[in-house]
């Protein structure tokens, strides 16, 4: 074995290791196919500064060369600030409300002697008596939202501004190349296909529409069993953390069928070390109830927020729970809040008031 396959091997190692110790994207502003796109960035910049150290070591050019053509400047981690439609959750508000009303009580009790356990039952038991209305293959799912970015890649965490962006989603059944459009920062662009999905992303974990979202199974244990099938699986990671995330991918992304949507809150309760929160924040500063769990791995919690009175989804924080290479125990790490959300004709059309 030559030296040149020793470094290669070594580096590769290296990678691997950054990789394993990278914390995954927190929160759930973005699809969860979407997390592991950008994460898959954020480790393409640390080959670049590699390739970089390697040159001045003496590495082959033309090599450097090949790794770098056709990348764009990766300064800056691109995440955007808000990418979440509606979940049933959105309309989940008035559900609880009409259900307490039906027994008799008045708003959700979410007080501390109530465990997350019940919550989400209860949360379950309104979804599952909603009668809203399926979006059809034609339309889009739009949402209006704000909240902040926090920057890894100089190696600690960098808050950036609040920022409202807009964006609409295709309920196209079959494999889209083109899966929306999201407007922010006074730009409209089209939200593409997953990496890797060269003939277009199909309906699923990566693209929830609401044909694929009702074909899952509702018993909540199954369900559960089944997102452990379908979520993407890495080397050291805590799987419980890993279904939590994958299924507030679809909390802070997808329009739920009722039935879909019940399953889903009882599943939530299933997962080991799931917690409620009383006093989460969301991007706007509204506070609520928080269904949070940690990631003893990264050190990150990330809390879902609830609107306190009628348990409607107002968005979701995270923050670092012990002191990291990042920052502080208690650092911010990133949030978002749900404005306004609704079903449209057209992508790039904002809905009628």
């Amino acid at each position: 074995m030559t030296g040149t396959d020793n470094g290669r091997e070594a580096y590769a190692a290296e990678r691997a290791e950054l990789a394993r110790l990278l914390p995954p994207a927190p929160g759930t502003d973005l699809p969860p196919g979407r997390h592991e796109h950008h994460r898959e960035r954020l480790m393409n910049l640390i080959d670049d500064d590699t390739a970089r150290t390697r040159g001045r070591n003496g590495a082959d050019a033309q090599d450097r060369a090949r790794e770098r053509a056709g990348r764009p400047d990766r300064s800056r981690l691109l995440r955007p600030s808000f990418l979440a439609p509606a979940t049933a959750l959105a309309v989940a508000g008035a559900l609880v409300l009409g259900y307490a009303a039906q027994n008799g009580g008045g708003p959700a009790d979410t007080g501390d002697t109530r465990s997350v356990s019940q919550v989400l039952l209860r949360m379950s038991d309104a979804a599952g008596r909603s009668d809203a209305l399926p979006i059809r293959d034609d339309q889009f799912l739009y949402t209006r939202g704000t909240g902040r970015d926090v920057d890894l890649t100089s190696g600690k965490a960098v808050i950036g501004p609040l920022e409202e962006s807009e964006s609409w989603y295709s309920q196209k059944p079959g494999p889209q190349k083109k899966l929306g459009l999201i407007r922010q920062g006074g730009h409209t662009s089209p939200i593409n296909a997953e990496l890797g999905d060269s003939e277009g992303t199909r309906p699923g974990l990566n693209r929830p529409t609401y044909r694929w979202l009702a074909t899952l199974p509702t018993d909540p244990r199954q369900l559960l069993d089944y997102f452990d099938e379908i979520t993407p699986k890495f080397e050291g990671e805590d799987r419980d953390q890993a279904l939590f995330e994958s299924i507030g991918g679809l909390v802070g992304h997808a329009l739920l069928p009722p039935d879909t949507a019940a399953g889903l809150f009882e599943a939530v309760a299933l997962i080991p070390g799931v917690t409620r929160t009383p006093d989460a924040v969301d991007a706007l500063g509204r506070k609520g109830v928080g269904i949070a769990r940690d990631d003893e791995r990264s050190g990150v919690r990330t809390e879902w927020v609830f609107d306190p009175e009628d348990l409607s989804y107002l968005g979701w924080s995270s923050h670092l729970t012990r002191d990291t290479e990042y920052g502080k125990k208690g650092d911010f790490m990133g949030d978002s809040a749900v404005i306004e959300t609704a079903v449209v004709d057209k992508a790039g059309v904002k809905p009628q008031s």
